[in-house]
């Protein structure tokens, strides 16, 4: 039910505009009461960080994916994840919907990939460490979090705001990340 109430969510907020979204008109596009959409999702703010989280997850799978092509060079997983991140975004209609403040209604989910990004940071640089923690990295524990904080605010710094082809981007990354790892 979940899904279903998320799905509805973002095909509004692509259609119309996040701010035509309200639980009522969830609630009819999915053939359910208003009080499930609220069980669902908890409030409109709780909705918003669903549709983001969610739309995250799409992106570290790229990410997944890329680590899982380059199982002994980290650099290169790094650069080939940046890449791919950088190669979807333009393409996805939610953060389409949401950087372009389509409709005049996206003012209210911009802060959820900039100034109130806590959630998706967390979730991406948590996905970060897992993929990173079979490679042999020689830092300490406090640099190998602080270089995988700069990889993701970098990445979504970009995704936000391109200011290049996918391709150099990630480049750019991944000389930084060889610097820092020596």
């Amino acid at each position: 039910m979940r899904d279903r109430v998320v799905d509805a969510a973002v095909r509004l907020t692509t259609e119309t505009g996040w701010s035509k979204v309200t639980m009522a008109r969830l609630a009819d596009e999915v053939g359910v009461s208003r009080q499930t959409v609220y069980n669902e999702v908890g409030t409109k703010a709780g909705l918003a960080e669903a549709m983001i989280l969610r739309e995250l997850d799409r992106f570290l799978a790229t990410v997944t994916l890329a680590f899982d092509e380059h199982p002994d060079d980290l650099v290169e997983a790094i650069r080939g994840s940046s890449r791919a991140v950088l190669e979807v975004a333009p393409s996805n209609p939610l953060l389409h919907a949401v950087v372009s403040a389509t409709h005049g209604a996206d003012t209210e989910l911009l802060p959820l990939l900039t100034t109130h990004a806590g959630s998706l940071l967390s979730a991406a640089k948590a996905v970060i460490v897992e993929r990173i923690a079979p490679y042999d990295v020689a830092l300490p524990a406090e640099q190998v979090d602080a270089t995988i904080d700069m990889v993701v605010r970098v990445v979504l710094s970009h995704v936000m705001q391109p200011s290049g082809p996918a391709e150099r981007t990630a480049d750019q990354v991944a000389w930084i990340v060889a610097r820092v790892l020596g």
